[in-house]
């Protein structure tokens, strides 16, 4: 089990993201004077509160894809391609309360860091079961 601790902390490191992201909406809330359950009004609100939605819907891809690739290919890979994945939402979050259109380039990078390990932990499982 002490092969996976790696790959634990990034687990736990996305659960922090997305908590980072709920605050970074409550005190876009507070700033806009907007609360529950009222969603529209202030354009930074809005954008804070769809980029942290967006990494809420990427959840069940990336935490799957991450131990499934993990246990099946390389835990030490697994932990990498989970941080790329943690640094990609934080530049998407950061990029998208800007500007909407400033949300690409980390959107890029988290994607590409979770299909990187649902495409191999998929592959690998194939492999496996065909030998």
């Amino acid at each position: 089990m002490s092969t996976y601790y790696p790959v634990a902390i990034v687990t736990l490191l996305s659960g922090l993201l997305c908590s980072g992201m709920g605050i970074a909406v409550t005190r876009a809330r507070v700033k806009s004077r907007i609360f529950p359950p009222a969603m529209t009004g202030d354009a930074a609100l809005e954008r804070a509160v769809r980029a942290h939605e967006n990494t809420l819907e990427w959840m069940p891809i990336f935490l799957p894809a991450l131990w499934l690739f993990a246990m099946y290919w390389s835990t030490p890979w697994a932990a990498a391609f989970g941080t790329v994945w943690i640094l990609g939402r934080v530049i998407y979050f950061a990029g998208y309360a800007s500007a909407a259109e400033r949300r690409f380039p980390g959107f890029f990078i988290q994607a590409m860091a979770a299909l990187a390990l649902l495409l191999g932990a998929l592959g690998r499982i194939i492999y496996l079961m065909s030998v």
